[in-house]
């Protein structure tokens, strides 16, 4: 296997993109209790603070911060990917290489993780996750996306509640529509 190369940072907050193998599927919101279920399982064994979420049919962005000590987020997605897929009934396509690996067809092998760097960095990638439905064009408005930590940003006063309404756009920090 190919050794992926990761930066680690003990109590780091990291951004993710994870993708089912289909695209197409609406498998995540479908399965919502399921993913919440896998999620809350993983963090009683290795505890993570979600600092913002959003689950969309086919993927899902998060931003997570580890414990001071802790830089493992692979193992958490490899958990809460199992916990997940366990639930699901099988029969879902798998290529010869997953059938051969006994793996299930559901996830991407992988997923993406991004540092974050700094304040600026942090407020632009929480804008992006809580945006992505309404770019995704699955709603006009963010407050609309019942599988979004945006309710939660709404009433600790990050968000107004019209936030990323039909009649503007979200902008990053740098003024730029995402």
């Amino acid at each position: 296997m190919t050794d992926y190369r990761r930066n680690r940072v003990p109590g780091g907050t990291y951004f993710f993109t994870v993708n089912l193998y289909d695209r197409h599927s609406g498998l995540l919101t479908r399965n919502i209790d399921i993913l919440r279920e896998a999620v809350r399982k993983v963090r009683t064994r290795a505890p993570f603070h979600i600092d913002a979420w959003a689950v969309l049919p086919d993927h899902l962005h998060c931003l997570w911060t580890l414990p001071e000590d802790d830089t493992n987020f692979s193992a958490r997605w490899q958990a809460i990917k199992t916990a997940f897929s366990k639930q699901i009934p099988q029969g879902e396509f798998r290529s010869a290489s997953r059938s051969g690996k006994g793996e299930r067809g559901i996830w991407q092998r992988r997923f993406w993780e991004h540092t974050i760097r700094d304040d600026r960095d942090y407020a632009a990638h929480f804008d992006y996750i809580h945006f992505n439905p309404v770019k995704h064009g699955l709603v006009a408005n963010a407050v609309e996306w019942p599988y979004s930590s945006f309710h939660r940003a709404v009433t600790l006063g990050l968000y107004p509640p019209d936030w990323a309404d039909a009649g503007g756009v979200a902008l990053n920090d740098a003024g730029e529509a995402w």
